[in-house]
């Protein structure tokens, strides 16, 4: 009982970074960018990796270990659904943190990163597809909690 709450409190603490992280890169994500500004962005971007993967890590040892059983998580449709959103929004978060890395040489030699105006419409896409997948999450998460989406 008591490590079913603390495996609860740590998905749910890695879900609020992964949310806070993605809120910030959204807000910080406003070319030209200054060195400063490009190391941080990057530094959050690697937060939020982070906290994905925690997020992964802690809610399939729940699924597996902690809570019911992985078969009856397996026949709930907004689970799946859930887990389609957070795997979807993991593939479109590749294009940005490989924008985010790809400003290390001029960063190494102390100069700002040039993002063109197709990058930053694409990466501020790819950031909003990403807020809408937590959306998604979090109505799923919500339905699931009330008992809907269950199929035997």
């Amino acid at each position: 009982m008591y490590s079913s709450a603390v495996m609860a409190f740590l998905h749910h603490l890695a879900a609020f970074t992964l949310v806070a992280a993605l809120a910030v890169e959204v807000a910080m994500f406003k070319p030209p960018l200054s060195p400063v500004q490009a190391r941080r962005l990057q530094r959050t971007d690697l937060i939020f990796g982070l906290s994905a993967a925690a997020v992964l890590i802690v809610g399939a040892l729940r699924v597996a270990y902690f809570e019911k059983t992985t078969v009856y998580y397996l026949h709930d449709v907004l689970f799946i659904a859930k887990l389609a959103a957070f795997l979807t929004a993991a593939l479109i978060s590749i294009y940005p943190t490989v924008t985010f890395l790809s400003w290390n040489a001029a960063l190494k030699a102390g100069a700002a990163p040039e993002v063109s105006a197709e990058r930053t419409r694409a990466v501020r896409l790819c950031l909003m597809l990403e807020l809408t997948a937590i959306v998604v999450i979090l109505a799923c998460a919500a339905l699931m909690a009330r008992g809907f989406g269950y199929m035997r």
